[in-house]
């Protein structure tokens, strides 16, 4: 992303994958804990993936994957009617179950479960609500980002739309980080992407929460 917010090639050679977060829905708004809650776009949040969807397919990408969830499915459609590519959509992009997390708002979540959630927050491994923990996201999210990646062009690029947790988990592995780590990427701002360009020592991390101006993050990623 340019200083002037238009969207620039800063990938080089190489392959490059594209991980974009979905649009606002109103519990993003309300501060509830989604995770695997099918919760749909809000009408800004369809706005802000028309928006971005044009912005995306400027970097003429080859191939699209989605979480099957409304808010991550509907956001790829936007995408998809502009590039004339198919979504292929995988549960396995879903955003981290949380048990009894889910339909929770930030506060609630803090006053019920306070401990949990600081040691999650201090990057302890936590089944939030009783869930997943964030490796388990990784070990069923990554797998399936590296083989879609393994069909590109040597110099493709690979639109990932899926959900914050996810698309944060999935960035540490395929970066190789230790999973305490992971909390050091901030979240994702609804439809902003991360960019994550092939190397010869493996996938490096080219741009991360691009695609506007710095909004506050409303989202399970929080």
């Amino acid at each position: 992303m340019s200083a002037t917010g238009e969207v620039t090639d800063s990938t080089g050679r190489g392959r490059r994958i594209i991980l974009w977060r979905h649009g606002q829905t109103a519990w993003n708004v309300e501060r509830r804990f989604q995770g695997t809650t099918d919760v749909e776009l809000t009408e800004t949040g369809i706005a802000q993936a028309r928006r971005a969807a044009r912005q995306l397919a400027s970097l003429r990408p080859d191939a699209i994957i989605a979480s099957d969830l409304k808010r991550a499915s509907d956001t790829a459609d936007e995408l998809a009617g502009l590039t004339g590519l198919d979504v292929e959509r995988d549960e396995a992009l879903r955003e981290t179950y949380a048990g009894v997390w889910q339909g929770l708002t930030h506060q609630e979540i803090i006053a019920r479960f306070g401990d949990d959630y600081a040691a999650w927050k201090r990057g302890e491994p936590v089944r939030r609500g009783g869930g997943e923990l964030e490796t388990e996201v990784a070990d069923r999210a990554a797998p399936v980002v590296l083989r879609h990646t393994e069909k590109l062009p040597e110099d493709g690029t690979l639109v990932v739309v899926s959900h914050g947790g996810t698309i944060r988990t999935t960035i540490g592995r395929l970066l190789g980080l230790e999973s305490h780590h992971w909390e050091s990427l901030g979240g994702l701002t609804n439809c902003c992407w991360s960019v994550l360009g092939e190397g010869a020592r493996g996938w490096r991390l080219l741009e991360h929460n691009a695609g506007t101006l710095p909004e506050p993050v409303l989202g399970d990623d929080d």
